[in-house]
Order: structure tokens, then C-alpha cells, then sequence
């Protein structure tokens, strides 16, 4: 600014400092901002030196631009001042407005702090303005919004050395460089709001990029996964609503993914899983249980719930992982009937006999004229459920259902019909079947022929009785008929038909051989065991095979 008093400032100066505030403003960086101060000093202040002093996050000061003299710039750029130091340095001095200014005959007790500085000694000044080389001018900068005082938030310091025509700055010239300082601050304020800005785009956009990467991965992922997957809605008037589907899943069910859109999983479960589905929980959820296909037939499948979060709303989606088990259940399925039938006739072996048996029981005795009589009704009781396999060349085999005896109010005693005739009373008949003339069968031709009988006896046993009733294999060559809904007239003409399919000739081992058998009638009612109850029957049956000839026991 040369020496120029207010009045007289030259228009090419005011152009020069205008020209360096617009390009602090316009700087692309903090870092150019800072530079772009420390050369307006110098360029338009008509400073020989100036440096920036930036407020670090740690409160020390570094000197972050230098201008004016490389070799001083090498030696101070970067290096740190404390603090507490500088704070010492802007309480001390003459205090120009908001300008500090240290003259070199106090400045002397700063030689040891920690500010970088690169002042040197010089003779005494030779009139009472002239500049020395030891003292020091600061600017602080504080931030936008206060000027002046020392209410505002440091933002830095300024340190200008030797102006270019040797004097002390006059008024015009402290005013000049006090608002430039308060320029600056702003300039530097704004330009680490925008750096700020910049690294919070870089971040956003590194996590938008990251987020895209997890969203295609999750995609990929949730397309081709090996199993099924599914998107559906959690909450609100649309909840359980199947969104998305992936193509294992499509195929699984033979569905459409256009289609799945239309359904949730309780439109598409088995009727008798509802309640499985709905005791799922949402988060964590497993269950196994029958999807529907689109030919109408189920699947066994296996649904593990996750709930899917949204950062704003909460939970938002359920993401279900259907298995296929279809598999495993058939194998579970087979490994139950195997326990509970025989693995030659494929009929239910003594155990499960007993078990449907002692199922229709209770240990409270029924009495013919307390009206708890069994329904007409074949087999209609609720013991004898629903088909759970299918054994081929023996019909349906029928899985008992599970009772609840609460207080008897719920169960239908078992009764008999009465000794002597027919009084038109229906009970369940137990037919205990025994063969006659098996046991030569095996010793002649060998047990393959003797098997050979036995499948054939029980597919003729199975075909012989109606749906619902149960055919058994007590072991060896012994079978067990229960019959529900008989009565005594009705059960003998049952035996004797059996009897009549069994005497047939039956094909075995490339020659026809034929079997007699020999029945016993006995019936079950509550207060009897499953074990008094073929008891009874066995010794019936021997009963009448001692009745007949032995000629009769077979035929041929």
C-alpha cells in the first residue's frame, strides 16, 4: 500500500486487493485458500514476508502458507507452535485495533518459545517508525459472525515481517491489513466447509457405492441361490405378501414369479400347517411344513424367517429361506412305517396293532345299558385318522389320532355285543387268523415259497376288509383283523369269506400250493387290555381249529 494516507489510496492497489479477495473466495481447496492469503500479504498488503498460522483440531497452531522468502519457508512450514505460546504472544505488545504488534525491545522474551520464526537481529532504527528486523506484527483471524474482540473462535494468526517501505504501518495501513485478516477468515471458514462437504460427498458416495456393491451382491446372491428364497411385507394392511421371489423358488412350487406376487405363504400352505405357520415367529422363525404347487400336489419344505430392517422405518420386510425336505420327510415317513409294520407284508407289525388297539381303550369299564354305545359307522372312530402311506397291493394304512380322555367326555366306550344271539348291538371285532398246513409249505419247498404265502395271504387279508379297518401281522403265520361297527352275525360272515379268499390256490416258487386257516372271533372293550384282548381271540381260534376235522383245516 505504499505510504499512501486514506484519501490517496491508488485505484491499482484497491484493484490488487480485490482481486486477491475474489481468489481466496474462489480457491478450489483449503490448501490454495491458505496459500492464496499468505501471497495477498505480500502482493497487495506490501508486506516483504507473511505466513498463515492455522488453529489445528489439537488447538496448536501450524504454519500452513509461507510467502516471500524460500529459504525461510523451508525452515518453518509445517512446524507447530503451542498454544499456550501463542496465546502468550497475542496478550503481550501494543494491541493495534485487532492487530498485535511486539516491538523488537520486548520481543526478546519470545526467542525461546515454541513459534516457528525466522526473525533476525539488526541495528537500532535510526527514527522513532522505522521497521527492525525483530519486530512482529500479528493478525489474528477469528471465526466469521464476531469482529473484533476476543469473543470469537480462534481460527489462526497472520505474521507479516518488514513492510516494503521500511515503516511501521500507519492507520490506513493497520486498517487495511485488519480487514484482511477478517476476510480471510471468512475465505478460510468457507473453504473448510466446503472441504468438509467434499470429504462427506467422497464418504457418501464410497457408501453409496459400497451400498450398490452389497445390493448387487445380495441379489446375486438371493437369485441364484441353490434354494428358495422369498421377500415378503412385515406389518400393515399388506403383511405377509410375498414381494419377490427367486427362481429356485419358482421352480420348487412350478410358479410363475408374476404369480407368487399374488399370494402370501398362508395362501399357499397346507390346511392342516396353518397353525404351524402362524405359531412362527417372524424373527428366527423355523418351521417345517406343506407348500402347494401349481399341479395342486405339496411339498415338504422347511421356512427360516429373517427380519430385514430399514435404517429410517425399522423392520420393514420378512425374508423367508425355503429348503426343500421333501426328501427327508418321505425318508422320515418310510422309517416310521418300518418301525410299525412288517418289512415282508408291509402290514403293521404287533406293536402298532397293540397300539391301535389299546387307542380304542380305556380302563373304564362300558356297560350295556349306560347308552355308550360305539356309532354304526365303519370304523368311524376318530382313532383311525387320516391315510399316512400307502403300501402297495395292501390298500391304506391308516396312522391313529391322538385322544384326549378328559374325564371320558370326549371318548366313546367300546362295548360287546352280547353272549347268545344277535341282539343287533355293533362292537370291535378282534379276528385272531391262524394257517393251517403253512409250516409243511416251508419245510418242502423252502421259505421262499413259504414268504411267497405269506404276502399273498395278506394282500388277500387287506383286500378282503373294508377301507378303515386294520389288517396285522402278529408274526410267523398269524394275522389279526380289528373291525369296528360288527356285529356277532356280521363278524362271523367276515371270517368266513377271509377264509374262503385264503383257501384259494396261491402261486409260489412256479407251482400252486394252497393254505388252509383257522379264525377266532373275540371282542374288545373298555377295561380290557390290548394283550386280554388277543388273548381272547387266540383262544378262540384254537378253539375252533380243535372244532374241525383235521382234514377240513385245509383245502388241498
Amino acid at each position: 500500500m505504499e505510504t499512501e494516507s486514506e484519501p490517496y489510496v491508488r485505484l491499482a492497489s484497491l484493484r490488487q486487493l480485490h482481486q486477491v479477495m475474489a481468489d481466496m473466495n474462489t480457491a478450489r481447496s483449503l490448501a490454495d485458500t491458505l496459500q492464496t492469503v499468505s501471497d495477498g500479504v505480500v502482493g497487495a498488503l506490501g508486506y516483504e514476508m507473511a505466513c498463515v498460522n492455522l488453529v489445528r483440531q489439537d488447538g496448536d497452531l501450524v504454519v500452513a502458507a509461507f510467502s516471500g522468502n524460500s529459504a525461510a519457508e523451508a525452515l518453518i512450514s509445517g512446524r507447530v507452535g503451542s498454544r499456550e505460546a501463542w496465546e502468550r504472544r497475542l496478550t503481550m505488545g501494543e494491541q493495534w485495533g485487532d492487530l498485535v504488534f511486539i516491538p523488537h525491545t520486548e520481543g526478546w522474551v519470545l526467542d525461546d518459545d515454541d513459534v516457528p520464526q525466522w526473525f533476525t537481529d539488526g541495528p537500532a532504527p535510526r527514527f522513532e517508525d522505522e521497521w527492525h528486523p525483530s519486530d512482529r506484527l500479528f493478525a489474528p483471524m477469528y471465526t466469521p459472525g464476531v469482529q473484533g474482540g476476543t469473543c470469537g473462535e480462534l481460527l489462526g494468526v497472520i505474521s507479516v515481517d518488514r513492510p516494503r517501505n521500511g515503516r511501521h504501518p500507519g492507520a490506513w495501513g493497520r486498517e487495511a491489513l485488519q480487514m484482511y485478516a477478517f476476510q480471510a477468515a471468512i475465505a478460510i471458514s468457507n473453504a473448510r466447509l466446503r472441504a468438509n462437504m467434499q470429504r462427506a460427498l467422497v464418504r457418501l458416495e464410497r457408501e453409496q457405492q459400497a451400498l450398490r456393491a452389497s445390493e448387487e451382491s445380495f441379489r446375486q446372491a438371493f437369485e441364484y441361490a441353490p434354494s428358495g428364497m422369498a421377500i415378503a411385507e412385515l406389518g400393515g394392511d399388506q403383511h405377509g405378501r410375498i414381494l419377490r421371489t427367486n427362481d429356485a423358488l419358482c421352480r420348487l412350487l412350478g410358479r410363475p414369479a408374476s404369480a407368487m406376487r399374488r399370494y402370501s405363504f398362508s395362501d399357499l400352505v397346507h390346511p392342516e400347517d396353518i397353525g404351524t405357520l402362524l405359531r412362527t415367529s417372524a424373527e428366527g422363525g423355523r418351521a417345517e411344513l406343506r407348500l402347494g404347487r401349481r399341479d395342486g400336489s405339496y411339498v415338504w419344505v422347511s421356512l427360516r424367517n429373517s427380519v430385514v430392517a430399514d435404517a429410517a422405518d425399522g423392520p420393514r420386510f420378512l425374508l423367508t429361506h425355503v429348503e426343500d425336505i421333501e426328501e427327508r420327510k418321505r425318508r422320515e415317513l418310510q422309517l416310521a412305517h418300518r418301525a410299525s409294520h412288517d418289512s415282508l407284508t408291509g402290514l403293521p407289525n404287533s406293536a402298532e396293532l397293540r397300539s391301535r388297539l389299546s387307542s380304542r381303550l380305556c380302563q373304564r369299564p362300558a356297560h350295556s345299558g349306560d347308552g355308550l354305545q360305539s356309532t354304526d359307522a365303519a370304523f368311524s372312530h376318530p382313532a383311525f385318522g387320516h391315510p399316512a402311506f400307502d403300501s402297495p397291493g395292501h390298500g391304506f394304512d391308516y396312522l391313529p389320532a391322538p385322544q384326549s380322555y378328559d374325564g371320558f367326555d370326549h371318548h366313546v366306550h367300546t362295548a360287546t355285543p352280547e353272549d347268545g344271539g344277535d341282539d343287533g348291538t355293533k362292537g370291535l371285532a378282534v379276528l385272531f387268523c391262524d394257517l393251517d398246513g403253512f409250516k409243511s409249505i416251508n419245510d418242502r419247498f423252502g421259505h421262499n415259497a413259504g414268504d411267497a404265502v405269506l404276502i399273498e395271504v395278506a394282500r388277500r387279508l387287506s383286500r378282503g376288509v373294508r377301507d378303515g379297518d386294520t389288517v396285522a401281522r402278529l408274526g410267523g403265520d398269524e394275522f389279526v383283523i380289528l373291525a369296528d361297527g360288527l356285529g356277532k352275525a356280521d363278524a362271523q360272515d367276515l371270517a368266513v369269506r377271509l377264509r374262503n379268499e385264503i383257501i384259494q390256490p396261491i402261486r409260489a416258487e412256479g407251482r400252486a400250493v394252497r393254505v388252509g386257516a383257522s379264525f377266532g372271533i373275540g371282542w374288545a372293550h373298555c377295561g380290557m387290555t390290548a394283550d386280554e384282548v388277543l388273548k381272547s381271540a387266540d383262544e378262540r381260534m384254537y378253539v375252533e381249529k380243535r372244532s374241525r376235522p383235521k382234514q377240513h383245516r385245509r383245502a388241498g
